[in-house]
């Protein structure tokens, strides 16, 4: 029994694999469920689209698995990846490596969206903890390459063949640069990791670059280089248009010779469509002055143009402007990058002076050598963003005379840096200084909480209220208000008795305000002479009513200034002389009642008061006849 005992009680022992996935992380499954979805979600939709065209063309060169394999070469041409093809009349492989930049938003987007899913941030505070950003971006981007390397095996048994040095490079670039965008925007977008990252560079350096307030200035660099290069990007596709209606006759020729059927048409202008941002960049680095390359040796520029005259038809390609020279048409393209450069210039100006706050002077973030450096570092950023669109948007489309298109990136680059900082140079020291003066100039931008003074505040009550003046606030009240301003005045006069300049007792005011609460119950009085008085109040119809009692009792107190958020109230609320951090004044003068009723002689019997008036009690002493 002793030994079955035993055997029972002792627990058997896990094997090492088991322990590391009960000890695992926990999100890890999922995120690397989450990227390997992503993965295929976007080589099928390729897949869908290639399928779709394949089967509706009349002519199809090969069958389903020839179609497949293209989907997997779009998929990683998606990326960045550059082909080989291997189909040529000569049998020598030509690499194709323009990318579509718009097929490259696909798969951007969804491992973004997979990695934002897999932190799983809660909604509310009561919510589980999230999953931590390092198993979140590790577990999708593991999960994505997964599938991306088995896509790439399969694809390289087609006739578009990827270039292994390239799958290696692009695709884990890709994934860990989407998903760690998605954990960062998942985990609220901090600027923690932005500013840990420039730790990798020395410290006299970030001094120089960034000072003492690198947040600021990072962000303003930030903002202004993003709204830059956009501008840069819209200006691209404004002249790409443009120029597409000037050479219309041209693009719509090359269109209808290019295939036969709407299938391949079709086709065409899908092609058409992902290559689009591609040649805004072109555009846009036409404007800049350095031009791109359509094939070697032959450069398009706004000064020449030497388009090559071995091209296939191409709607994109039949609006690059006519060989020869320049002339002022294609001189008017260099105007977007001078706009782009304003643009960043008034973005800068806006983070170097500060929105004051209400009540303070204007100042002046950084002076006119800080502002100066950070419209430097906004070119520098922008250069840097070009450049990497110029180098995606262009690439090979053969050997030879095709192993050159689109713009050279570090001429485009280069010159993207030259034309923000010297258009947006003077705009941003000159917005800057305009800035200023409109904010320091009298009555200008927010006027200040309390500075309205003499004629401005001569016809406002409340602006009298605010000079801390009790004759004054009281004199505005009245001319505002008679009646309300007389029943203020009676109730302060029967709470705070003559000869007395020391502050009325809170209980003989509260006493007063009960004598004028308005609620229709006759009170008595004891006046100086020993007479007593006796009378009715309607409710809210004469003065001496509630609010004007405690419109009453409250002006005893000391005055206080008046605020914007006070202006709603007609009489201001006053604070205690001597707060406590327990109670408030409704409290106080409750129990201050309380103790009062309690030491107070019971009060006679009330006379019984008809419909219409007042019956005295038959003990009651009549009045003396004052007629004489």
């Amino acid at each position: 029994m002793a030994c079955v005992i035993l055997k029972t009680a002792r627990r058997p022992s896990l094997s090492p694999l088991l322990t590391r996935m009960r000890d695992r992380e926990p999100g890890l499954a999922a995120s690397l469920l989450g990227g390997a979805v992503a993965a295929g979600l976007g080589f099928g939709s390729f897949a869908v689209l290639v399928m779709v065209l394949w089967v509706s063309s009349p002519y199809p060169d090969s069958g389903p698995s020839g179609a497949l394999h293209i989907a997997a070469a779009l998929w990683l041409l998606a990326h960045g990846v550059e082909l080989l093809r291997t189909d040529t009349l000569t049998g020598t492989p030509m690499p194709v490596g323009v990318t579509p930049l718009l097929l490259m938003l696909l798969p951007v987007w969804l491992v973004y969206r997979a990695a934002r899913v897999a932190v799983d941030a809660p909604e509310d505070a009561d919510g589980p903890p999230p999953v931590p950003a390092q198993t979140a971006c590790t577990g999708v981007v593991l999960g994505y390459l997964g599938v991306g390397c088995a896509i790439a095996l399969y694809c390289s048994g087609g006739e578009l063949r990827p270039q292994w040095l390239w799958v290696t490079a692009c695709l884990p670039l890709v994934a860990t640069g989407a998903a760690a965008a998605g954990v960062w925007a998942a985990y609220g977008c901090p600027r923690e990791p932005v500013l840990g990252a420039l730790a990798v560079l020395p410290g006299q350096v970030r001094r120089v670059v960034f000072g003492e307030d690198e947040r600021a200035r990072l962000g303003t660099a930030v903002r202004a280089g993003g709204a830059a290069v956009a501008v840069l990007l819209g200006g691209g596709a404004l002249v790409l248009a443009v120029s597409l209606v000037w050479h219309g006759g041209a693009a719509r020729a090359s269109f209808l010779q290019l295939t036969e059927g709407w299938t391949g048409r079709f086709a065409v202008l899908l092609l058409g469509v992902a290559l689009i941002p591609n040649a805004a960049v072109w555009a846009a680095s036409y404007g800049l002055g350095p031009g791109f390359f359509l094939g070697a040796g032959h450069l398009v520029n706004p000064f020449a143009s030497d388009p090559a005259p071995l091209l296939p038809p191409f709607p994109l390609l039949a609006a690059v402007p006519d060989a020869g020279a320049g002339t002022p048409p294609n001189w008017a393209a260099g105007l977007v990058p001078v706009v782009a450069g304003v643009t960043a210039g008034w973005f800068v100006a806006r983070g170097a002076v500060k929105r004051p706050a209400p009540g303070a002077p204007a100042s002046a973030r950084w002076s006119a050598a800080r502002t100066a450096g950070v419209m430097l570092l906004t070119a520098t950023l922008c250069a840097a963003a070009f450049a990497l669109l110029a180098c995606m948007a262009g690439g090979p489309l053969g050997v030879s005379a095709l192993a050159r298109f689109g713009p050279v990136w570090w001429q485009a680059g280069g010159a993207v840096g030259a034309w923000t900082a010297l258009p947006g140079m003077p705009v941003a020291l000159t917005v800057r200084v305009w800035r200023l003066w409109r904010l320091r100039k009298p009555g200008g931008d927010i006027p200040s909480q309390g500075a309205r003074t003499g004629a401005a505040g001569a016809g406002n009550p409340k602006d009298h209220g605010k000079a801390g003046d009790p004759a004054t606030a009281k004199d505005a009240a009245k001319a505002k208000n008679p009646t309300k301003a007389d029943g203020a005045a009676k109730a302060e006069n029967k709470a705070e008795p003559e000869g007395d300049t020391e502050p009325a007792d809170p209980g003989e005011a509260e006493e007063a305000g009960r004598a004028a609460d308005g609620t229709g119950k006759a009170k008595a009085t004891h006046t100086d002479n020993g007479t007593q008085a006796k009378g009715t109040q309607g409710k809210g119809s004469q003065p001496g009513s509630g609010k004007e009692a405690d419109a009453g009792r409250v002006s005893t107190a000391r005055p206080q200034t008046m605020t914007e958020d006070d202006e709603s109230y007609d009489v201001l609320p006053t604070d205690d002389a001597f707060p406590s951090d327990w109670h408030d004044d409704l409290a106080r003068a409750s129990r201050w009642a309380a103790l009062r009723e309690a030491a107070a002689p019971p009060e006679p019997p009330a006379p019984r008061a008809g419909p219409d008036r007042t019956e005295p009690s038959p003990d009651a002493p009549e009045p003396p006849d004052t007629a004489g």
